[in-house]
């Protein structure tokens, strides 16, 4: 029996059958069109199933010693290498209960003995097409799924690139060090983790949100790049007139952000908990912050959780005006401002990660020359500045 070979440009055809008269009429009847590969016993089929190249389609035997055509079926099917590969059964057998066995067990299509030439050719070539059509949508469904997969990524490296040149924008003018961004977004991370499960912030504090919380971070400060440096670099305590000219911050920082956004044609794009956080860090659950002195759950969560990673910063930092307090204190402060400065729930999750706190601020501290280098950046700033 001489068998078509040609793999590389035909559909390849699986013949089974235990009786080599049949594999010879099968072969003969398809090898004008298709490339043909024979096995005749079950055990041989499930190794050429598993070769290179697969079948396209597989003509299977029911009635074989040893595994029969079902077994054979069976397996095809177990195997991820050959689950999707399409089977006709060919067989003598034709009562209802048969053919319910084997359609049940993945068969594409059931085709009794003695086969008639023009409906085993008509039949070949509707499921030769049926596959290559879901082949074809297989395949684009996998490179729409990667294109998606690319461009999230590109968004998503977008959104990071924006976010840290605005962030080191604020950087320069700001009297903080590069640390207290990594600090202070990692503390708004491990917060939010940490509320997720809450009935209050569930719905809201989403795998996707904290993440975007944990990018927009860097920017609540980034509206003292419009305060004067007489003021955001004094080293002593602000006047109450400079204080107010401090606190306009908040709104800068907004307004810097809903300019972006602007730009952007989007009123609602990654960096909305940006602009709330910038807007609102300063507000307090008491209603006593500014810059519109909400109160309660007016306040923006984004700003809520910022509230008290910024603030706990601030505690346990060295300032020109200040000594670090240690961790405890910190804490403390922090619990005594539940109900007053932060949002309850907020305090009660923090006092939970606590010491999760304590390691953040550990791994990302500021070294003594950093706060040297900071304390003579301020004292030469504030010197060119002053009047």
């Amino acid at each position: 029996m001489s068998l078509n070979l040609d793999f590389t440009t035909r559909p390849v055809i699986l013949v089974v059958d235990d009786t080599p008269d049949n594999l010879t009429l099968m072969a003969e009847l398809l090898q004008d069109r298709y490339a043909i590969k024979v096995a005749n016993n079950g055990e041989r089929a499930l190794r050429v199933a598993a070769g290179t190249p697969p079948p396209n389609l597989i003509l299977l035997d029911i009635m074989m010693p040893d595994m029969d055509g079902l077994e054979v079926a069976r397996r095809l099917r177990a195997d991820p290498a050959t689950r999707d590969i399409p089977f006709i059964f060919l067989t003598a057998r034709s009562q209802i209960e048969d053919e319910r066995q084997g359609f049940e067990l993945g068969a594409v299509d059931y085709i009794t003995k003695p086969v008639s030439p023009p409906i085993l050719l008509a039949r070949v070539h509707t499921h030769l097409t049926l596959k290559a059509a879901k082949d074809f949508l297989k395949d684009q469904n996998a490179y729409l799924e990667s294109e998606v997969q690319r461009r999230t990524q590109e968004v998503s490296m977008i959104q990071d690139v924006t976010i840290m040149a605005m962030a080191s924008l604020a950087e320069t003018r700001d009297n903080e060090t590069g640390n207290h961004i990594r600090r202070t977004q990692n503390y708004v991370r491990i917060l939010a983790r940490q509320l997720q499960g809450h009935p209050r912030f569930a719905a809201f504090l989403s795998d996707a949100n904290i993440e975007l919380l944990y990018k927009s971070a860097p920017l609540h400060d980034i509206g003292k790049v419009g305060i004067p440096d007489r003021i955001l670099l004094k080293p002593g305590k602000l006047t109450p007139e400079e204080f107010e000219i401090m606190k306009t911050h908040t709104t800068l920082g907004r307004d810097a952000i809903l300019h972006a956004e602007v730009r952007l044609n989007s009123p609602n794009t990654f960096l909305r908990f940006a602009r709330d956080i910038a807007y609102a860090h300063q507000e307090k659950w008491d209603g006593s912050g500014y810059p519109l002195g909400l109160r309660g759950d007016e306040i923006p969560v984004a700003a809520r959780l910022m509230a008290v990673a910024d603030v706990y910063d601030a505690l346990i930092s060295r300032r020109v005006y200040k000594p670090p307090f240690p961790h405890e204190q910190a804490v403390q402060i922090i619990s005594e401002g539940r109900g007053k400065h932060f949002d309850p729930d907020m305090v009660d999750a923090f006092l939970q990660v606590a010491e999760d706190f304590r390691s953040i601020a550990a791994t990302f501290a500021d070294t003594e020359g950093d706060a040297q280098l900071e304390a003579e950046r301020v004292r030469l700033q504030f010197t060119e500045a002053a009047p």
